[in-house]
């Protein structure tokens, strides 16, 4: 894996900071005066850590505005390094909580992948993790099962590559299934629960597929 470098470290946590100062400041002007009883203490620690992420959401949606993360393979040393780098450690450091977690509803993990730039049709939801949401495109009517894992990048020692996922429309992924980089999904399809749909498969409409690595196990009807 390669290191991330000591400036994309600094650029990380310069908008950490910000984040934190706009969390802390929100929280100060807006419920500091409240009269929250004798939990207030723990009243706004609650609060600021929900500002914490909405300020979050907020930074990194405009860092991704001003530096987009690109398909393709990432140089080293370049600005397309910097947004995937910036991008990993958002992610690590902040996100993973909220992705990875089982104690937030799927509806409002719907919400925090749209916020986070997944581009979601309606009625889809998933009760696994996608690892890299501005990169991940889904259809309507789709369902990813628990503990399935969506990602989008390729770490293959120093080599790092972005590829987006597309999922089409009434798509199944059974639960703890993988679907890796550069995948594309059809309308109607079904991945078995376990599968390992392996990088740059093409998975055509109403096929069923299945195993590790998988194989299509059904034609379309």
């Amino acid at each position: 894996m390669r290191a991330i470098k000591p400036g994309q470290v600094a650029v990380f946590l310069g908008l950490l900071a910000l984040i934190l100062a706009l969390a802390i400041a929100t929280t100060a002007l807006l419920f500091g005066g409240l009269p929250l009883g004798d939990f207030r203490g723990v009243a706004l620690v609650a609060l600021g850590v929900l500002l914490v992420y909405l300020y979050a959401f907020l930074v990194y949606r405009c860092f991704l505005l001003a530096l987009p993360l690109r398909e393709g393979e990432v140089a080293e040393h370049s600005r397309h390094e910097l947004a995937a780098n910036v991008n990993i450690l958002f992610y690590l450091l902040l996100f993973n909580s909220l992705i990875r977690t089982h104690f937030i509803p799927v509806p409002l993990q719907r919400l925090i992948y749209l916020a986070l730039g997944a581009r979601l049709g309606a009625n889809t939801y998933s009760a696994g993790a996608l690892l890299d949401p501005p990169l991940t495109r889904i259809g309507s009517n789709t369902i990813i099962g628990h503990d399935a894992v969506v990602f989008a990048h390729v770490i293959e020692g120093a080599r790092l590559e972005l590829k987006a996922v597309h999922i089409g429309n009434t798509v199944t992924i059974g639960a703890k299934a993988v679907v890796m980089a550069g995948v594309r999904i059809g309308d109607n399809a079904i991945v078995s629960t376990g599968a390992v749909v392996t990088k740059d498969t093409q998975i055509a409409a109403g096929e069923i597929w299945g195993g590790i690595p998988a194989r299509r196990i059904k034609a379309a009807p």
